[in-house]
């Protein structure tokens, strides 16, 4: 088998990425007994409660999704408090780090251990917090748009390879030409997902590979290209396979290219790569959900 290899987003696509990753609206997330503590500091902000946040159409972007990872969220965050950017900067040191400590607990995203990170300015230590012994930083807009460029270039960098570690395999000889230009790279915006870069592998269609797409769609595609559920263990070039939880809902799918190797998407953040992996990288990742093959019929 071709050995692993490292690959690394163009400068291009760090600088999309720095673009969008804070993003403009600062989200900070209160559990019900906590709104009260910052009550005198709440005439310029939106004290949305979570339930209506969660169906509001302005707060369902995908990369406010991503970078929020709304899903992490603990379940006893009751409140989102919606803030212009330097709002946070103007409480009082106390209550900015009783926030920050907060959003810990809550499990918010845009927090971020850099312990090992080698620039130290007074935009980053003013919102760093300790966190059993290592140092979190809490990004926001304001703070985001203090840093210099090489900054923000080295921490991206740095957040994005907690995301995925960034290795593939070389593009395969049998791999179809719409392929190629995709395989081992990185999205510039967000949303693309394992689902919508299998659909594209199979449609061909370049637009759909930029798409968010859910079980429901991928599954009527599927049977709009004419792919059938099939018994066999043998994997051949156009395969589809999925990943289902206990609840038979899709949580994987990849495309085969040679029986072996596939293209595949490991998450709908731009930090994760459209990337050519192996079957066993798949089952090392999928494993433990149940595996479904399909086939086109010829």
């Amino acid at each position: 088998m071709k050995g692993k290899r490292k690959i690394q987003p163009t400068p291009d696509i760090i600088k999309e990425w720095i673009k969008t990753y804070v993003p403009d609206k600062d989200l900070f997330f209160l559990p019900e007994n906590n709104l009260a503590s910052f009550k005198e500091y709440l005439n310029n902000v939106l004290v949305v409660p979570h339930e209506e946040f969660k169906n509001h159409s302005t707060y369902k972007q995908v990369q406010l999704a991503n970078s929020y990872e709304y899903w992490n969220l603990s379940k006893d965050v009751a409140y989102v408090l919606v803030t212009p950017p330097g709002w946070v900067n103007d409480l009082p040191a106390e209550k900015k780090i009783e926030l920050f400590q907060i959003q810990v607990e809550v499990n918010r995203g845009l927090i971020h251990p850099i312990s090992d990170f080698s620039v130290d300015t007074p935009s980053l230590s003013q919102n760093m917090i300790e966190v059993k012994g290592e140092k979190q930083l809490v990004l926001h807009k304001a703070m985001w748009e203090d840093l210099s460029y090489a900054n923000k270039e080295e921490l991206i960098t740095d957040i994005a390879q907690q995301w995925e570690d960034w290795t593939c395999y070389d593009v395969p000889t049998q791999t179809a030409p719409h392929l190629i230009k995709f395989a081992n790279t990185f999205p510039s915006t967000a949303g693309s997902n394992c689902l919508s870069a299998t659909l594209f592998a199979i449609s061909k269609q370049e637009w759909i590979i930029h798409e968010w797409v859910h079980p429901q769609t991928f599954l009527q595609s599927l049977k709009n290209e004419d792919y059938h559920l099939i018994s066999s263990e043998d994997m051949r070039a156009g395969d589809v396979l999925t990943w289902e939880n206990s609840d038979g809902i899709i949580q994987h799918a990849s495309y085969c290219i040679d029986g072996h190797f596939f293209f595949n998407k490991r998450g709908q953040t731009f930090f994760n790569a459209w990337s050519i992996v192996h079957f066993d990288d798949l089952t090392e990742d999928w494993g433990h959900y149940h595996m479904k093959s399909f086939r086109k019929h010829s």
